[in-house]
């Protein structure tokens, strides 16, 4: 388990078994490190039989195609366009629909 989600959870005081929903934001963001991170929780999941959900603030901008399409272009304007926080996330993917364990494995054979 990743240091910084051992401590986290150390210094909140919580424990894997009293977790039972974890919200990944899988972009904007660089490839290796939404890769990392979503490599460690479907770990975690995997282990824990937690259920994950993968999401992007992209999700919650989905009337906007066009905005969509400006801010995939630059994901540094995206904070001008929205207001959602994290606190926010899980009632924002009951909002949206996002499905849990939405990122499937690929398999190349």
């Amino acid at each position: 388990m990743s240091i910084y989600i051992k401590n986290f959870l150390k210094k909140n005081k919580l424990s894997l078994k009293k977790i039972n929903n974890i919200y990944v934001n899988r972009g904007p963001g660089s490839y290796a490190g939404i890769r990392n991170s979503l490599s460690t929780i479907k770990g975690i999941s995997f282990v824990e039989g937690i259920d994950y959900y993968s999401f992007s603030f992209l999700d919650f901008l989905t009337k906007k195609r066009d905005l969509i399409k400006k801010i995939t272009l630059n994901s540094a304007i995206l904070p001008k366009y929205h207001s959602f926080k994290y606190k926010d996330v899980p009632s924002l993917c009951i909002k949206f629909n996002i499905k849990k364990n939405l990122i499937k494995p690929l398999y190349l054979g």
